[in-house]
């Protein structure tokens, strides 16, 4: 290594919103900072970019709802001009053959169903206090099992605590339904199809799960969580797009001293004396750091730029068996007109608008995708970002953007002549909720999870980096012997997507590795 290339204190491999995170809090600690980013822009799945003449869109997140209104006031986002186009945004659910129900609101709901509507406060209310609880997790690295370090026993100990806290009822009644399906909840707890079909789908949107997948309630409560601590401005619409965010944070973090190089992507990990000692660039320049902090997946960091060769074999073999395989596409639309969904609601254009008519149409869409075929009736959840921000689009004309569910990884024929066939299913489900879309339409792109990978740099094209599953949560997550943001090779930590809490653009990854660092390597 170079003596000059000796000044950084730390190498952030990755400029995501977790890498980005990572480095303004480091840097806000003192630290040196340089961090690598291979594309020629920051922002990984949280870009806008051109996907037609004069059309912008967020490529992969297209929301903004689970980053803490804390952490973005400690970053001081809107300062480094974070603006938003809209927040709160409402979520309406769609049906082709009835009235499109606008969730959370009673009276819409009470003239469908009076017993959902009774239903819903005491629901809502039940899992905002599990998801409280659950809120607490995300905040700090997770306890490593079979500890002797007060630390753990202390962290293992509030979380009995919390618990117990909750109450005898409570507690029961969140060990009862957290390793259930949703499926069996949503349908047990209220009669509307269209309000099932709505709460299943986000408890497995992103994921590859069905609602009747074990353990999909705790997916849906880790969604909720993440919303509660983004607070009121939860379900937002940055403008400019998700890439205003990431520039945000850019910004933050070269004003607190870190340095961001774009295209400039990483090779390998060096390793000296059996530790990491910097990265190796694809171009040959060496670079030198007592410690590294990938904010690329498990896989990748561990398999591709690491090496198997400085790692154990079971080791190797856990993170060979992470699952990671994406089934969720994105789709982008230019318009030359505002499509004309069937909602009541004007306003319910600006917000999610959720194909998913019954917990039933979820699970048939999901079967497809376990023979590695898409989705004849997927379910979406889409948006139409020019509602609120018109400057994405010229004049007059919009920008629709949509996330797919289901669409495998490796689709049986192959991508390159299932995509049109794809897109013209897609066609057809859009049309019966908005009938004349097809003919409004410019331009369109459709991104499956392999078009994902690619261009995002992400094993599987999954936008979590892995399911969200027990065996690959909290303590676990991605795999025992790296679940705490450390790994098996002193001096490299993990800050993305992969290791706790998991996915989402959150940035809470991020800033928890950064906190292990701070404490625990001195400069």
């Amino acid at each position: 290594m170079s003596a000059a290339a000796a000044s950084w204190d730390a190498i952030v491999v990755g400029a995501g919103h977790n890498g980005l995170v990572c480095a303004a809090t480091l840097a806000r600690g003192g630290r040196r900072v340089l961090v690598l980013e291979a594309g020629a822009t920051v922002g990984g799945c949280a870009v806008t970019r051109e996907f037609a003449p004069g059309f912008r869109v967020s490529a992969g997140a297209h929301l903004l709802h689970q980053m803490p209104a804390g952490l973005i006031a400690e970053l001081g986002l809107a300062a480094h001009g974070l603006e938003y186009a809209a927040s709160a945004l409402p979520t309406t659910a769609l049906a082709a053959d009835g009235e499109p129900l606008e969730i959370g609101d009673l009276t819409a709901l009470a003239r469908r169903s009076a017993a959902d509507a009774r239903a819903w406060p005491l629901f809502t209310a039940r899992l905002g206090r599990f998801a409280r609880l659950l809120r607490r997790l995300l905040d700090a690295p997770a306890p490593r099992l079979g500890s002797d370090a007060w630390s753990d026993r202390l962290a293992l100990g509030e979380l009995g605590l919390r618990l117990r806290l909750l109450g005898r009822r409570d507690m029961r009644e969140l060990l009862r339904i957290i390793g259930m399906n949703a499926y069996d909840l949503v349908c047990d707890e209220f009669e509307l199809p269209a309000l099932q079909g709505a709460l299943g789908l986000d408890a497995v949107l992103g994921s590859n799960f069905g609602p009747r997948a074990p353990g999909t309630v705790l997916t849906l409560l880790y969604r909720l969580a993440a919303e509660s601590a983004a607070g009121p401005r939860a379900l937002a619409q940055p403008r400019g797009g998700m890439g205003a965010l990431s520039a945000a944070l850019s910004r933050a973090a070269t004003a607190a001293g870190a340095v961001i190089r774009t295209s400039a992507p990483v090779a390998r990990i060096a390793v000296r004396d059996d530790r990491a000692g910097g990265v190796v660039l694809e171009s040959g320049e060496e670079l030198a750091a007592p410690c590294v902090l990938s904010s690329a997946d498990a896989k990748t960091t561990f398999l591709r730029l690491l090496g198997t060769e400085h790692l154990d074999t079971g080791f190797v073999r856990r993170v060979d068996h992470f699952r990671c395989r994406g089934v969720a596409a994105r789709l982008h639309l230019a318009l030359d007109r505002l499509p004309a969904f069937r909602t009541r609601a004007p306003a319910a254009l600006g917000g999610r608008l959720l194909v998913a008519p019954s917990a039933d149409y979820l699970e048939r869409a999901w079967n497809h995708s376990k023979y590695q075929q898409w989705s004849a009736e997927p379910a979406l959840e889409i948006t139409i970002p020019t509602v609120h921000d018109p400057a994405l689009a010229p004049a007059g004309r919009h920008v629709l953007s949509a996330t797919v569910q289901y669409a495998p990884y490796a689709a049986e024929g192959g991508w390159q002549s299932q995509k049109p066939r794809f897109l013209e299913a897609l066609y057809g489900v859009l049309e019966a909720h908005a009938p004349g879309l097809r003919s409004s339409v410019l331009a369109a792109e459709l991104l499956t999870p392999a078009d994902l990978e690619r261009e995002f740099r992400v094993t599987g094209g999954h936008w979590h980096h892995g399911d969200l599953a027990f065996d690959q949560f909290y303590m676990v997550r991605p795999v025992p012997g790296a679940a705490q943001h450390a790994t098996p090779l002193a001096g490299l930590y993990l800050c993305g997507a992969s290791c706790h809490p998991g996915g989402g653009v959150m940035g809470i990854a991020g800033r928890n590795a950064a906190r292990r660092v701070l404490a625990e390597v001195r400069r």
